[in-house]
C-alpha cells in the first residue's frame, strides 16, 4: 500500500512537470499539497530549514519545467508537502543531525560517579563506558551505556523521558532510581525506585521496585530480583554482615564489573563478613576476603580466577 501511495504521487508529479496533467489531476496535486504544507509536522532539529528545503526542491523543479509558461502558485507548497509527506511514510531519508555534543565517561578499576545536565546523577561501576550528551536538547533525555554496569539516579521530568541504550535494550523512564548490569551474553535492568519500562526487538515489560528484566538469548523476561543488587555499593560504604561468599562475589562483579571462575563452587556457601570502602580497589577487597577465607585470587584483566 505504502509503495502505491509512493508511485502515486510521484507519478502525478512527474506528470505536472511535463504539463502532461489534466486539470482534475492538478486541482488535486494542489488540493493535497496544500493541505499537506498546512498539516504536517517540521522538525528543523532533524530535517534541516524548511525554507531552505523547499527553495532547494521548488528551484530543482523549475529547472525541469522547460515547456511550461506559467509555474503553478502553489508548486513551492506542493516542494514542501512532498518533503514532510515522504519523510512521515519513510520514503525519504535523512541523516538525524543532532545538536548535542556527545561526551564519554570511562572508569578503570575504581568505580566513579558523573552528574548531568538535567540533575541526573550516574554511578558508573569499574570496567565501565558511557556516552551522553553535554547539554539535553529535544523531547527525550538520551544516553548509552556501552560498556559494564551502572546505577541510575534520574531526575524527574514528565515532559522529556529519559531513555539508556544498553547493548540491544532500550530503558525508559521519567525520574527513578534503577541498575543496568551489559554484558556480552545479556543485559540486565534492576528496578530500586519509580517505575521501568524496558523494550528490545518487539518485547516490552514493566518493572517496579525489587523487580528485575532480563535480555538474554535474544527473549525478554521480568523477575524478582536478587537482593544483593538492592546493595547501595555505589555511594557509601558496604557492610555485609554475616553473608555467603555467593552474595559477595555478586555485589564485586557488579561493583567492578569482573566475573569469577571457581575451581570448586561449593566455597560460595562460605559465611563470611566484610567491608567495602566505597572507593576500595578490587585487590583490596579480594586481599580481605583472602585473610578471612584462605581462597586465592589471580586478576587477569577482567576475570578473577578463584583456587
Amino acid at each position: 500500500m505504502i509503495k502505491r501511495i509512493k508511485h502515486s504521487l510521484e507519478h502525478l508529479v512527474d506528470k505536472s512537470s511535463r504539463n502532461k496533467t489534466s486539470g482534475a489531476e492538478e486541482n488535486l496535486l494542489n488540493d493535497f499539497a496544500f493541505d499537506q504544507y498546512q498539516n504536517s509536522k517540521y522538525n528543523e532539529a532533524s530535517m534541516g530549514n524548511l525554507d531552505e528545503a523547499s527553495k532547494n526542491i521548488y528551484d530543482g523543479i523549475q529547472l525541469r519545467i522547460v515547456k511550461k509558461k506559467t509555474i503553478n502558485p502553489y508548486l513551492k507548497y506542493m516542494a514542501a508537502a512532498s518533503i514532510l509527506f515522504l519523510v512521515g511514510l519513510g520514503f525519504l531519508f535523512k541523516p538525524s543531525v543532532s545538536s548535542e555534543k556527545q561526551l564519554s565517561f570511562k572508569t578503570s578499576s575504581i568505580p566513579k560517579s558523573i552528574k548531568l545536565s538535567d540533575g541526573s546523577k550516574i554511578y558508573l561501576a569499574a570496567n565501565s563506558l558511557f556516552q551522553y550528551p553535554e547539554k539535553f536538547e529535544g523531547e527525550e533525555r538520551k544516553v548509552s551505556l556501552i560498556k559494564g554496569n551502572a546505577f541510575f539516579e534520574i531526575a524527574k521530568d514528565k515532559r522529556h523521558p529519559f531513555i539508556i541504550a544498553s547493548g540491544e535494550l532500550k530503558t525508559k523512564v521519567v525520574g527513578t532510581s534503577f541498575h543496568i548490569q551489559l554484558s556480552k551474553s545479556k543485559c540486565e535492568v534492576i528496578v530500586v525506585t519509580g517505575k521501568v519500562n524496558v523494550t528490545s526487538k518487539g518485547q516490552s515489560v514493566d518493572l517496579v521496585p525489587h523487580e528485575e528484566a532480563l535480555f538474554e538469548s535474544q527473549k525478554l523476561t521480568k523477575q524478582l530480583a536478587d537482593k544483593a543488587y538492592l546493595v547501595n555499593w555505589y555511594s557509601t560504604d558496604v557492610m555485609l554482615n554475616q553473608t555467603t561468599l555467593k552474595q559477595v562475589i555478586t555485589i564485586l562483579q557488579y561493583k567492578y564489573g569482573v566475573s569469577f571462575q571457581f575451581k570448586n563452587e561449593q566455597v560460595l556457601a562460605t559465611p563470611l563478613t566484610v567491608f567495602i570502602k566505597k572507593d576500595a580497589t578490587l585487590e583490596n577487597v579480594l586481599e580481605q576476603i583472602n585473610y578471612i577465607t584462605n581462597l586465592k585470587f589471580k586478576v587477569y584483566g577482567e576475570i578473577v580466577k578463584v583456587n
